[in-house]
């Protein structure tokens, strides 16, 4: 029986890729309406996203060169992540480099770190702002977005010292109760120089999404963060950040106010959970999925890379993916494959239980 999440095994893949006739692209290279600036029909956006051991990344951006692919490749701003020296390599051999941005749960830990409101904030996360909490609670809220905001501006300069970033990608941090996209419902990407962010700018109508995330990839059930949402489940999501960030802006306040005032004078609700966000994820992203692209995914479901090698040469899978690689748990070597594999097998235990208890 083959290994899986080897080297090996990495490089089969790519090699049917390429023999089926994909054309490999970056994610700066695609809009939401799958527009390219190629005449490529069918194409493979590989996104790995560099958590930790980035020499891992460096393996994989050599390999690719040799099969004449550049991709994308999102840092972390952590150790374990972020090495410059890698980076620089990296971009230079052509492929994209952007931002795993977290800065949201980050400035959370700084913020319980320097002993700001660590009750309040508790409290915000778990069950919103009330009580005698309710003043302290919007103001250390408040203050947490604008700390997380700032954070992503420097990260967003650190990084482009040695890269031309143009997108940034949700790091999922699944131990934070707090999800860094929801830096958007106040604040605008493209406003920091970022033409995309995968999880609000793609159409997954037609495309399909497969995630190495627990190891597997058909690993929804113990992944917190990176998977695609449905409509209800992203409602579910909304009501809990409205509680989270409560009176957060005067200006957001009133846009919430003023859209349940349209809704109680035409009797009518408005069912869009993102509403009042400045960025609305498209329909069909993995933000806010319909009918078309949550069937659209179901069709397809590989528990290992060998399935996926397999649906490859039988020209079963669609001409559209992503595929995103963490490139960390790959290796041919035995101890260190061993040792991840023990590893993220106690993550996915440990996520389940806290998927099931976030419900």
């Amino acid at each position: 029986m083959r290994r899986d999440f080897t080297i090996k095994s990495y490089q089969r893949v790519l090699e049917a890729l390429v023999n089926q006739g994909f054309s490999f692209m970056r994610i700066c290279e695609i809009d939401a309406n799958h527009f390219m600036r190629s005449n490529a029909n069918r194409f493979m956006l590989l996104r790995q996203d560099v958590d930790r051991l980035p020499e891992n990344s460096l393996a994989f951006a050599r390999i690719q060169k040799e099969f004449g692919i550049q991709s994308t490749y999102y840092f972390r701003i952590v150790p374990g992540s972020y090495e410059p020296g890698v980076i620089e390599e990296i971009a230079g051999m052509g492929h994209e480099v952007g931002y795993h941005y977290e800065d949201l749960s980050l400035a959370a830990q700084r913020l319980r770190a320097e002993g700001r409101g660590q009750k309040e904030l508790r409290v915000s996360e778990n069950k919103g702002l009330k009580d005698n909490n309710a003043e302290h609670g919007t103001q250390n809220t408040e203050q947490l977005f604008e700390d997380a905001i700032e954070s992503l501006r420097r990260n967003l300069e650190r990084l482009r010292k040695y890269a031309d970033v143009k997108t940034i990608c949700m790091h999922g941090s699944p131990m934070s109760r707090w999800d860094s996209r929801l830096l958007w419902k106040y604040y605008n990407y493209r406003e920091f120089g970022v033409e995309v962010e995968p999880y609000f700018d793609f159409n997954f109508e037609e495309m399909l999404y497969l995630t190495d995330t627990g190891r597997r990839w058909n690993g929804s059930r113990v992944s917190v963060r990176d998977k695609a949402k449905r409509k209800a489940q992203s409602a579910k999501r909304e009501k809990l950040s409205d509680l989270e960030t409560e009176g957060l802006t005067e200006k957001a306040e009133g846009r919430r106010l003023r859209a349940e005032g349209n809704n109680l004078k035409h009797k009518t609700w408005n069912l869009d959970p993102f509403v009042d966000w400045v960025v609305k994820p498209i329909p069909g992203s993995l933000m806010n999925m319909t009918e078309k692209s949550t069937e659209f995914q179901s069709k397809y479901n590989y528990r290992t890379t060998n399935y996926i090698m397999e649906a490859v040469e039988r020209e079963d899978l669609p001409n559209r993916i992503m595929m995103t690689f963490h490139p960390q748990r790959w290796t041919d070597e035995t101890v260190p494959w061993v040792r991840e594999l023990i590893w993220q097998n106690t993550k996915n235990v440990a996520k389940f239980f806290l998927i099931k208890i976030r419900q």
